[in-house]
């Protein structure tokens, strides 16, 4: 068993980021306080492992992925990914982490992505005969085929997601961090960045750190949930353990073939109707059950025309969350 297997392929050791912002308080008058984006932080990631990193915006989910990067440097703490501290060796760490940030690309806004890709080719000194293999790779899985040759600024933002994804894989990172990835996809773009990313996982046994406000990539994608508020780690574990913590909730969202009295089903206590307009019916039930036992009773005692379910919100989880620490 490797150095890695037994502390982690990324290590963070009661890390903390620190910001002076300075605060207008009359003409020519301010004041300067200071904001603790990430607050003594301490996890370790397996390599190999598919980890979800999710949380509200401003929680300091992008701060941790800086910082893991090299992009930011530590205010305190004790920070590795693959044995690099990223602040003081940022160089040679580029060459085994690829970063995808949902709102902003990696990607040169005037060229075509093929040439975008060329200069990861050189930048990267990535072999001919694996670059050619990667590219062709990311371009079926990703369908970047009738994009290579479109300017990133003509570019759709699921296109540009898409061509960012893989301008990160060209070079074979051995970590991926990514940022909202799925930001801007329809629903056929992001099962199909889901399914490579589910493939890259197994074949390859690259490490993914994901952040996401869409728990649907979470459940499909990680085994793993780390969630962070106002800078600390509030919850590390199973996605349906932190909806127990969380006591969060699913909606079943019903359409019947006409108007009905809301729907009651004695054999499942949990479930309860919150809204009824015409033949359309909400339904919630805790978000740790399964939704097909209850879909399999309501098409059996009802006129069932269509269904859907509703992820609930991660912001919801996570207040639930502190009602519960704080006893409110």
């Amino acid at each position: 068993m490797d150095a890695e297997t037994t502390t982690g392929f990324i290590e963070l050791d009661d890390v903390e980021k620190v910001f002076d912002v300075r605060r207008k308080t009359g003409f020519m008058r301010g004041e300067r306080h200071r904001v603790r984006a990430v607050d003594s932080i301490s996890f370790r990631v397996a390599r190999g492992e598919m980890v979800g990193y999710i949380g509200p915006n401003g929680a300091g989910k992008s701060t941790t992925i800086k910082m893991l990067t090299g992009i930011l440097t530590p205010s305190g703490g004790r920070l590795r990914v693959a044995g690099i501290d990223p602040s003081r060796e940022r160089t040679r760490l580029a060459h085994r982490i690829g970063v995808v940030f949902g709102q902003r690309t990696t990607l040169w806004w005037d060229l075509p992505l093929r040439d975008s890709y060329r200069l990861m080719h050189r930048m990267y000194r990535i072999p001919d005969a694996r670059y050619r293999e990667n590219l062709d790779r990311c371009v079926e899985l990703l369908d970047l085929g009738e994009l290579l040759d479109v300017p990133v600024r003509q570019l759709s933002l699921g296109q540009r997601m898409r061509g960012d994804i893989a301008a990160a894989l060209l070079h074979d990172p051995e970590v991926l961090y990514l940022d909202e990835p799925t930001i801007g996809l329809d629903v056929v773009s992001k099962s199909r960045v889901r399914g490579f990313l589910r493939d890259l996982n197994a074949e390859r046994g690259t490490t993914v750190l994901l952040t996401t406000h869409d728990l649907t990539d979470i459940e499909q994608l990680c085994k793993r949930v780390m969630v962070i508020d106002h800078g600390r780690l509030m919850y590390d574990g199973a996605l349906a353990g932190l909806h127990e913590v969380g006591e969060s909730e699913r909606t079943l969202v019903v359409d019947l073939e006409r108007q009905l009295p809301p729907i009651r089903l004695e054999s499942a206590p949990s479930v309860r109707t919150v809204k009824v307009e015409g033949p359309r019916q909400w339904l919630a039930f805790p978000a740790s059950e399964s939704a097909a036992p209850l879909v399999a009773r309501i098409a059996a005692d009802y006129p069932l025309v269509d269904l859907s379910v509703r992820e609930p919100d991660i912001e919801a989880v996570i207040a639930k969350m502190y009602e519960s620490a704080t006893g409110m």
